[in-house]
């Protein structure tokens, strides 16, 4: 507001000469409103793949072990390579997948491809450099939140773009064969990117750290809710003076609160009342609730709680059929799907369909059903040797 002086013979307007200032509408409650909507809002973590590998595998146990358990039982599964005449024993893709780069062999490999398809919906490999008879000299895994797709007219990728360090690296898409192979989940709302579990179990997993950092700051509070300090006078007055008050107030932080002062105990002097404010860990069904966060995120991954040691799962009768169907619901379908997708890809460079499987009869878990569907082909007199032989998924023998 600017400040103006009058000189000698100047008269300052009076008030009723001075203009009224504008009327303005103003709520009473604004501000309480405002506070009141505020207060109480559930805070959720990002779900961007960096956040949710952050917070679902890096720094939860159960995500962790998840996601470990399915790629690392998915990457030991046999491949058999063949094509609709016979199986080989050896093969240009055999050879490439039994050593794909210089760091990795084919367990790594597919474990970082199978980690990266369950904690972002999308898996890429790409093929470096070419050997005579066109299979790719080398296999590499990209990081799958580096990747972002530069769509074409059509709507269908045109390119890749993978960005790392400042610099960007593009794939191009238009021709034959693709010098990336992309394997994502579905996802019924995006169609380039797939859906991960992670992102269906992201409610769970913040549950689940919520119940462990709260956990955690009750451990470093001893073991005990927090309270409030209640004063009361000699007059019923329960008004501290200033001094007072600081003085508490120091008292508390110095000597009763964090982890180096549990179980010290506090002396309360005339007038004061400890008030706790808080809830003990059975009245919150702490176990339960933590219990509960960490089914939902096996359930969303299609693992068995059995199988992680979480307790109160009562779905199948032992440790074998609860493996049994992890590998028959999650497994399998993971690896036949990977599998096929690399095939394919694997097929364009080569010049020649060929097509690369999971080898159900080396899966110690699938044992017995393996047995048992042997006997009943076998049994089946009806059935020629080569009826038989493409019932179990076998090729014919050549020249019988």
């Amino acid at each position: 507001m600017a400040l103006r002086l009058f000189g000698r013979g100047e008269r300052a307007p009076s008030q009723a000469e001075v203009p009224a200032a504008p009327e303005r509408k103003a709520s009473a409650a604004g501000r309480v409103v405002a506070l009141a909507t505020g207060s109480g809002r559930v805070a959720w973590s990002a779900r961007d793949t960096a956040s949710l590998t952050r917070t679902g595998f890096t720094a939860n146990p159960v995500g962790f072990r998840t996601v470990k358990l399915i790629a690392e039982a998915a990457a030991a599964v046999p491949l058999v390579c063949q094509d609709e005449a016979r199986r080989y024993e050896t093969h240009p893709v055999l050879d490439l997948l039994r050593r794909p780069n210089l760091g990795q062999g084919r367990a790594e490999l597919f474990e970082a491809l199978y980690g990266q398809m369950l904690l972002s919906g999308s898996g890429f490999l790409e093929a470096v450099g070419a050997r005579p008879d066109g299979v790719p000299e080398e296999l590499h895994v990209l990081r799958s939140d580096r990747m972002a797709v530069v769509p074409g007219t059509d709507g269908w990728p045109e390119a890749w773009e993978y960005q790392v360090g400042g610099r960007k690296v593009l794939f191009d898409m238009t021709g034959s064969p693709d010098p990336v192979c992309h394997v994502k989940a579905f996802h019924p709302q995006d169609d380039h990117y797939g859906l991960s579990p992670m992102q269906a179990a992201a409610v769970a997993v913040d549950v689940h750290n919520s119940a462990s950092a709260w956990s955690k700051a009750l451990l470093d509070n001893a073991a005990r809710p927090s309270g409030a300090m209640v004063y009361r006078g000699v007059d019923g007055q329960g008004v501290l003076s200033p001094e007072q008050f600081e003085r508490l107030q120091s008292e508390i932080e110095m000597h009763h609160q964090g982890a180096r002062n549990a179980g010290r105990p506090m002396l309360l002097e005339g007038g004061l009342d400890w008030k706790p404010m808080g809830f003990s860990p059975a009245d919150m069904e702490f176990h339960q609730t933590k219990a509960s966060a960490a089914r939902e995120i096996a359930l969303a991954f299609g693992v068995p709680p059995m199988l992680l040691g979480i307790p109160g799962d009562l779905t199948y009768a032992n440790y074998a059929e609860a493996n049994r169907a992890f590998y028959r619901l999650t497994v399998l379908p993971l690896a036949t799907r990977v599998a096929a997708a690399v095939a394919w890809w694997l097929s364009e460079h080569l010049g020649a369909e060929v097509m690369l499987k999971p080898d159900l009869d080396q899966i110690p878990a699938l044992a017995d059903e393996r047995d048992q569907h042997w006997r009943r082909v076998a049994a089946a007199d009806f059935l020629t040797p080569a009826e038989k032989r493409a019932a179990l998924g076998l090729p014919p023998i050549a020249g019988a």
